[in-house]
């Protein structure tokens, strides 16, 4: 039996099983009593007033994003990006106390784990740091500082923690009395205490997830990377969630087996604000801005609603582009970019009122932009600073060639003849979808005569300048055949947290199409009709410097990540990703299913548990399981365990009953397996009963993840391999 497993004398003590039996609804119930309620007013730090929230003028990154050169606005606009946090320290310094154990930035930072921590967590080391030879003042292992201050006002902006993208604040909580840090290191008793206070809190910036190794000039050791190497706009391809978000739990939780399913470089940005779908997708490279106005410019307008009308510059009609993977957001760069930073913690104080983040059980309420205009001094600054972000992008996110790459040449060919072949190629099977330069009014792209038009067009000179590579349109899942999880995601749907970011155009989205759908237990595929109000859709997505940015599709599924940010690294993903792309016998397939790597429990610190659940505890974590390994992740995460309570009906009633009897069929199974202490092949047998249910109960029971997007799989291997050839040069 696994130590990470209820210890089997557990099972005789009074009522054992029947908290077991309601352990899911009682946790979640009673640990939330102890979760402060959250305010309705974002305050500004003791002594800071709003006039001291101003952007910051000196070029803090100069020798970023290959010596673009900036004017004043759009030094703005990136310094904005890499060190405002939008006052969301308080929040991640919350989760610290209140996330069950789960995450914990501070501790992420430790010095003595700097020299690997892009090999093992994929976060960027930032320059003018050393690692920590002894501890701070506090007794925390904090990076050095080797580089002249930086200067910025500190209340506001933090000060540079030795990680891009997260900042170190003051915490004006902590008094010292009962501070320990070598307990806080060590004693999970300690550390997930609720009342604890850490000397300093952490906040998260834009950057975080979007700074990256620079594929024209990547460092050459991405432990210590200079400003030279790194990039605004690539995204953080190798961030591993479970290191980051995880890094509070031990690999025998359930959660962090979750969280590790993620692939590199992406990141459920529903985990938080939860709607009971695992549903990464990779960080946004962001690339050609002005090209994908132009798009959203040749697009249908988006037809807005009241939510979206406080966003500055709205009008009841707009063509704005798409940004998230599924279009959710497309009410302009606007409200896309202000709601970037309350998705990271800005605002928590009314961000925490609209949902129970994590544990997910109640309906949601709109995260409201008045409330948020009126409430948060964060909030208005941020508003008043993302055109100049704005500008940055439309500044620096040009396309980056393989030919300026260091030995980019290497790998392009010389013969025009198989180039030529490329490109009509690359007019007749994708330049419909994946191209912002289009043909006339009039002329459907997919036509004969649509083809026709790119076939000439892409042969001209200035085809690839400004072109953003994408229609940035919305397609149905049906069409696609790709996994429909983050397509599936509800947040942005009428009357839930992110009502206020979504176009009415999208709220009123007819449902997809079905799909057919795989069952990883009968390995048989089943009928699965979609929602519709918003979910069902991906826009398409950019060809801008496809050779930098493999693997492929919305959550990195198609392809291998080697973690290797060098040229010749990249050119090996493009390579594994392309052959799997348009000849898909090379897929994992089955095998790309995400499974759980060991046996695993759902654990409870101990600290956050009522009094009647405190001697079940072992070891500082109460352990709910134990799952087996292997069991695919999405079969539970992805459970529907959302009740609306504000208006208790039939259905929900109907659905109460549902998730009673799942929770009482899935306390026997574990039951079981517990007792008769089964691995492997055997857990899993007994798993496989409650598939009918756990499906019946799923939000997305989609579990393949490298399927879909045959488009060109059908052409002859010559149009292929030149089609890959021209692929290389966008």
């Amino acid at each position: 039996m696994s130590t990470g497993s209820i210890n089997a004398k557990w099972w005789y003590r009074p009522a054992a099983v029947a908290v077991l039996a309601f352990a899911v609804f009682l946790v979640g119930a009673s640990v939330a009593v102890i979760r402060p309620r959250a305010g309705e007013v974002d305050r500004l730090p003791e002594g800071v007033t709003p006039d001291r929230l101003v952007e910051i003028d000196v070029d803090l990154f100069a020798g970023m994003d290959n010596g673009v050169q900036l004017d004043q606005n759009e030094i703005r606009g990136r310094n904005t990006w890499i060190v405002w946090t939008g006052g969301n320290q308080g929040f991640w310094n919350w989760l610290a106390k209140y996330g069950f154990g789960t995450n914990d930035l501070l501790k992420m930072l430790d010095s003595r784990n700097r020299g690997e921590r892009f090999a093992t967590v994929g976060v960027m080391n930032e320059p003018g740091f050393r690692e920590s030879t002894e501890p701070d003042e506090y007794g925390l292992w904090l990076d050095n500082r080797v580089a002249p201050p930086e200067p910025v006002d500190e209340e506001v902006f933090g000060r540079a923690s030795g990680v891009v993208g997260l900042r170190l604040f003051r915490n004006p909580d902590f008094k010292g009395s009962r501070w320990d840090p070598e307990r806080y290191y060590t004693d999970p008793n300690y550390y997930n205490d609720p009342q604890l206070e850490r000397p300093y809190m952490v906040g998260m910036s834009c950057g975080f997830c979007h700074v990256g190794p620079n594929p024209l000039n990547p460092p050459a050791d991405p432990e210590n990377p200079a400003w030279e190497n790194l990039s605004s706009n690539i995204g953080s391809q190798y961030l591993r969630t479970a290191g980051v978000f995880g890094n509070g739990m031990d690999e025998s939780s359930l959660i962090y087996q979750i969280l590790r399913a993620m692939p590199d470089g992406t990141l459920d940005t529903s985990f938080l604000a939860t709607d009971n779908i695992l549903n990464p997708s990779n960080m946004n490279a962001i690339f050609e801005v002005g090209g994908r106005l132009a798009a959203a410019e040749a697009a249908d307008p988006e037809e807005m609603g009241e939510g979206n009308m406080a966003v500055p510059g709205q009008e009841p009609s707009m063509h704005v582009p798409h940004i998230l993977k599924d279009g959710a957001d497309g009410i302009g760069l606007r409200g896309a970019l202000s709601r970037v930073y309350v998705n990271i913690g800005e605002f928590h104080e009314q961000w925490l009122r609209n949902q129970n983040i994590l544990l997910g059980g109640k309906s949601q309420t709109p995260f409201e932009v008045t409330t948020a205009q009126e409430n948060s001094p964060y909030w208005r600054a941020t508003e008043g600073w993302v055109d100049n972000l704005a500008a940055f992008f439309l500044r620096s996110a040009g396309a980056m060639k393989l030919a300026d790459a260091p030995g980019g040449e290497a790998y392009l060919t010389a013969d025009d003849e198989t180039l030529d072949l490329g490109r009509i190629t690359y007019a007749n099977e994708c330049a419909a979808c994946h191209s912002s330069k289009r043909p006339p009014n009039g002329i459907e792209p997919n036509s004969e005569e649509g083809k026709a038009w790119f076939r000439d067009a892409v042969g001209q000179a200035d085809f690839l300048e400004g072109n953003y590579l994408s229609d940035d349109a919305r397609y149905p899942v049906s069409g696609i055949g790709t996994n429909i999880c983050r397509a599936m995601a509800t947040n942005a749907m009428r009357g839930r947290v992110w009502d206020n970011f979504s176009s009415e155009t999208y709220k009123s989205s007819p449902p997809s199409g079905p799909v057919q759908l795989f069952n990883p237990f009968t390995r048989t595929e089943f009928t699965y009709q979609p929602y519709g109000g918003g979910p069902g859709y991906y826009r398409t997505p950019s060809l801008v410097s496809i050779w930098a940015t493999a693997p492929y599709f919305h959550n990195n599924a198609l392809g291998v990540n080697l973690r290797d940010p060098s040229v010749e690294g990249r050119m090996a993903m493009f390579d594994d990703a392309m052959q799997k792309l348009l000849w898909p016998q090379y897929r994992m397939n089955e095998a790309s299913i995400w499974r759980t790597t060991e046996e695993s429990s759902l654990q409870i610190p101990a600290p956050y548990l009522p009094d009647f659940l405190q001697s079940f505890a072992e070891d500082g974590y109460l352990q709910i399981g134990p799952i087996p390994e292997g069991t695919p992740a999405k079969l539970l995460a992805n459970i529907d365990l959302t009740l609306d309570s504000r208006a208790l009906d039939r259905q929900d009633a109907n659905k109460i009953l549902r998730l009673a009897s799942l929770l009482r069929s899935l306390k026997n199974a574990l039951l079981e397996i517990e007792l008769r202490d089964l691995e492997g092949e055997a857990a899993q047998a007994v798993l496989a009963d409650l598939v009918p249910e756990l499906l019946a109960n799923n939000k997305c029971p989609d579990f393949i993840e490298d399927k879909g997007h045959y488009f060109g799989t059908t052409l002859e291997d010559a149009e292929k391999l030149a089609l890959v050839e021209y692929l290389k040069t966008l």
